[in-house]
């Protein structure tokens, strides 16, 4: 490992009077950095779609052969959360979250001026490969801060407010885009000019990140926060091996797979509605196609207030504890798929608003269970368990959410995909509540 993205070392501990007000003051300039940071994941992780058309009409691509190159990036980001996540563990926050969005940035900028990156299929195909692998590199990173800075007690609160950088860099990529075509009259300022404006992004959070609170000479957020969870030793606080983090903490952590499992059916739900939403309104419903596009947009808008409820609910209601919001979620996710299914077309205001119930509830659960991974293994293991959920997620969930589903439509039609969509509420809610009473007993307070 290059020897910048070691963990930082711990330095002697500040004079008592020092801690409480640099601990506020830390917490909060961390948090913004790794917020900020992750939004800028999303610029060069989204900008190559706002290129699609100008690739088909200036050079000739057709969409099959474009979403053949963009699925590269979906398969790269699935395998590198859980790998890239056991290296995050034993990584500097600060450096590899910064390291991360300036590689992605960097191929990015390399397809924008490059007419070699965007000669044919296989180039692009290799290069979104490479910048789907060095994504990866992000959560985890926002995942080592948040579990070192945030006890159990107030992480589901961070996560779900901290989650909303997903939503504000998905929606800052389009101006971006348009942005780079009107400065420089350029179609490829779609694919390099989001990519220059994360590599700015990156120089800023690594002023802002710090690894971990005993690096600026501060306690361990448990220590400060007198928020022990039962399994918490001192021991923790040291670095682990690779070997340890897969062998001791993920890998044997019964818990961890069910919850990985469940996550992968939450993705089916969750994607399986909005990914198909526009076309099952107008086929189904019979919505125009500004209609559905409006309902679909709005479905991404209500993810916000569900996400930030979701866990504080966690936090202050529940003690810390995951599963039973995640339960009371999905239970809730179950009945407006349901709605959304059956009601008639010609109802138009409850096609809507359940479609955005849904997307109010779903969100949360997708929070809820990387939150859930980080608190069932101790803090030098967190990105790998948050790793493997999104590998189910991403590998399961979203592949069957796309290609199964779409031809479940085709040879049965909406109501055979629907019951799946139901049944998979179902066993996300089964598998969550497996892990009930164990999680309650692993948080309890020593």
């Amino acid at each position: 490992m290059f020897s910048i993205f070691k963990p930082a070392s711990h330095k002697a501990r500040l004079p008592e009077d020092r801690i409480d007000p640099e601990y506020k003051k830390l917490r909060l300039q961390v948090f913004i950095g790794i917020f900020i940071g992750y939004a800028a994941y999303y610029f060069v992780r989204k900008n190559f779609s706002f290129a699609v058309k100008d690739l088909q009409d200036s050079l000739g691509y057709s969409k099959a052969e474009l979403g053949f190159a963009m699925s590269a990036i979906s398969i790269a980001y699935g395998l590198s959360k859980f790998f890239m996540g056991n290296v995050s563990d034993r990584s500097n926050a600060r450096y590899f979250l910064a390291a991360g969005l300036i590689l992605s940035s960097l191929t990015m900028i390399f397809m924008g001026f490059s007419s070699f990156a965007t000669s044919s299929i296989t180039v692009m195909f290799i290069l979104l490969f490479i910048n789907g692998w060095v994504q990866g590199m992000g959560w985890p990173a926002c995942g080592r801060v948040v579990v070192h800075w945030y006890s159990i007690k107030e992480r589901g609160t961070a996560m779900s407010i901290w989650n909303l950088a997903h939503n504000v860099g998905g929606f800052l990529v389009g101006p971006l885009a348009i942005l780079g075509v009107e400065l420089f009259v350029d179609w490829q300022a779609r694919l390099y000019f989001p990519g220059l404006a994360a590599m700015l992004v990156a120089i800023i959070s690594i002023f802002l990140v710090r690894d971990t609170p005993q690096s600026c000479g501060l306690p361990p957020i448990e220590e400060y926060k007198n928020d022990y969870p039962k399994t918490y030793e001192a021991s923790q606080e040291k670095e682990f091996s690779s070997k340890e983090i897969f062998f001791k903490y993920v890998l044997n952590n019964k818990l961890l797979w069910y919850i990985a499992i469940a996550n992968a059916f939450v993705y089916l739900v969750r994607n399986g509605i909005i990914n198909w939403a526009p076309t099952f309104l107008q086929e189904a419903k019979h919505f125009t196609a500004s209609e559905a596009t409006w309902s679909a947009s709005i479905y991404e808008l209500a993810a916000i207030p569900g996400t930030i409820l979701c866990g504080v609910m966690s936090d202050k209601i529940f003690k810390g504890r995951r599963a039973p919001v995640t339960i009371i979620y999905m239970i809730l996710t179950f009945l407006a798929v349901a709605i959304y299914w059956l009601t008639p077309g010609e109802n138009q205001l409850v096609v809507n608003l359940s479609l955005w119930a849904i997307g109010f509830l779903i969100y949360g659960p997708v929070m809820l269970i990387g939150v859930q991974a980080l608190d069932l293994v101790p803090k030098k293991a967190a990105g790998t368990a948050a790793g493997l959920t999104g590998l189910f997620g991403y590998f399961i969930g979203d592949l069957l959410a796309n290609a199964a589903l779409g031809a479940v439509v085709d040879k049965s039609g909406w109501d055979a995909s629907f019951e799946i969509i139901l049944l998979a509420s179902v066993f996300a809610i089964l598998f969550t509540a497996f892990t009930w009473n164990k999680e309650k007993e692993f948080l309890r307070l020593k």
